[in-house]
């Protein structure tokens, strides 16, 4: 019997030793990701800065194949920051409506201090209020009517407009053969 009860201790022991190994290892990625933060708020005056903010949108295009885009004011590396937000911006296509929405959040700003760009495929956002300062540059992929643009805001959702054109359809041309 106490080499059974030898058995289970060494066994008991081991399955320990090989958790204790394996927390660490997990637990050391989150120790860094702390001090990454601790050095940035050190080194620079981030401290009056935020939020931080990082992330993913996945949409479906018109081709029926996925989108995924990256947002935020601190990109994967953690190392870069802005005083410039990117806000989150959402392309929405109504078909049936034949209308292009662009959707943008920008909280703490007023509707005099928001800039719209449209300039060709392109529409750039600004918007600047205080300490409070957005910018994206967002790329239209459907032909728009850009004269029937139109703008709202309200409770920090900026809404942007366009109509759809319709394609322009290939024109072509019959060759008789002599």
């Amino acid at each position: 019997m106490s080499y059974t009860l030898q058995t289970i201790s060494e066994y008991d022991m081991f399955i320990t030793d090989e958790f204790d190994n394996l927390w660490r290892r997990m637990s050391r990625q989150f120790i860094d990701i702390d001090d990454i933060f601790d050095d940035l708020k050190e080194s620079s005056n981030l401290q009056t800065f935020g939020p931080y903010y990082y992330g993913y949108t996945m949409t479906m295009g018109s081709d029926g194949k996925p989108m995924v885009r990256e947002f935020g004011n601190v990109k994967p590396n953690l190392l870069s920051t802005s005083d410039v937000r990117e806000p989150f911006v959402d392309v929405l296509v109504d078909d049936k409506e034949k209308v292009l929405k662009l959707i943008a959040e920008m909280p703490g700003v007023e509707k005099k201090d928001i800039k719209i760009i449209v300039e060709g495929h392109t529409v750039n956002l600004d918007a600047e209020h205080g300490q409070k300062k957005y910018h994206a540059k967002v790329p239209i992929k459907h032909k728009v009517d850009e004269d029937s643009v139109k703008a709202t805001y309200a409770n920090g959702i900026l809404e942007v407009g366009f109509k759809l054109k319709e394609e322009d359809k290939p024109k072509g041309k019959t060759v008789e053969v002599e």
